[in-house]
């Protein structure tokens, strides 16, 4: 495993966690059932994507096309500061304009696995 991408997966499983708690018990009361929904959603993402930086730091040391992987991970990373991290600021901010954002990271995240599917099919060959 590329030991690199397992330590950023690992602290981003470590903050979605930590968000989480934060979100259930520091914000407890502070969010409508709306913004908490909100809340959750960022949290579950970040995690979700945390495990692809998992896979991420598999398919970048075990052959394929390792700079597309590493590209994945890159790509995973900025749409959980896009994505999850506007809408934990969103949430109990109310502040309206960030959701203009969040889609920014739900492309990043898409981009991520597609990048990441290439990552493991055999390299094209002139």
């Amino acid at each position: 495993m590329d030991k690199k991408w397992f330590a950023a997966a690992c602290v981003q499983a470590a903050l979605a966690v930590a968000l989480g708690a934060f979100g259930a018990h520091a914000l407890e009361g502070l969010l409508t059932a709306e913004t908490e929904s909100t809340y959750e959603t960022g949290t579950r993402y970040h995690m979700l994507h945390a495990v692809g930086l998992f896979v991420t730091a598999w398919a970048a040391a075990h052959g394929g096309r390792p700079r597309l992987a590493r590209a994945a991970g890159w790509l995973f990373q900025a749409g959980i500061v896009l994505f999850a991290g506007s809408l934990y600021v969103l949430a109990p901010t109310g502040i309206r304009w960030l959701g203009a954002i969040t889609p920014l990271g739900g492309v990043c995240f898409i981009a991520g696995w597609i990048l990441l599917a290439l990552s493991r099919s055999e390299s094209v060959r002139s």
